[in-house]
């Protein structure tokens, strides 16, 4: 079944995602910015958390979080102790709601316009773990460029 699939692949990837958090040497450099690199990995990091636990967690599972997109970009130095626990706490809030979706909600359209055009349940689990890993990849990248 589909959310099977997803919830590893969530899993998997958010697992990832505490791993490369974790293997920042240098806390610090978590924090870089350089030339073309707009975005730091630990600001990267709470974009994902914010971006799951809004479209999942509250959307899909009720959870009550409230998104503020704009300090996912502009928050600064959070300890790395803070940000693996929030990428724990996203995990479980991500498969709880998941779990909670049955086959039919999955094909009915998503309860928020996200793009231009109205999309599927299932379209959009799919594209937020897409965007999932495409992150997650521009993290590790970043340390390993930028955490000397």
């Amino acid at each position: 079944m589909l959310i099977e699939t997803l919830i590893l692949l969530y899993k998997r990837d958010l697992a990832r995602l505490k791993d490369e958090i974790s293997a920042y040497r240098n806390e610090s450099a978590m924090w870089k910015t350089d030339r073309e690199i707009p975005n730091s990995g630990g600001n990267l990091c709470l974009h994902l958390i914010g971006n799951l636990n809004h479209f999942i967690g509250a959307t899909i599972g009720n959870s009550g979080y409230a998104r503020q997109r704009d300090l996912e970009f502009s928050s600064k130095d959070v300890p790395r102790e803070e940000l693996v626990a929030r990428i724990e706490e996203t995990s479980v809030v991500v498969e709880n709601a998941l779990r909670a979706v049955t086959p039919e909600q999955l094909r009915e359209e998503f309860p928020l316009l996200v793009f231009a055009e109205k999309t599927s349940t299932e379209y959009m689990l799919a594209h937020l773990a897409t965007h999932l890993s495409y992150h997650l990849g521009q993290i590790n990248y970043h340390r390993r460029l930028l955490d000397n």
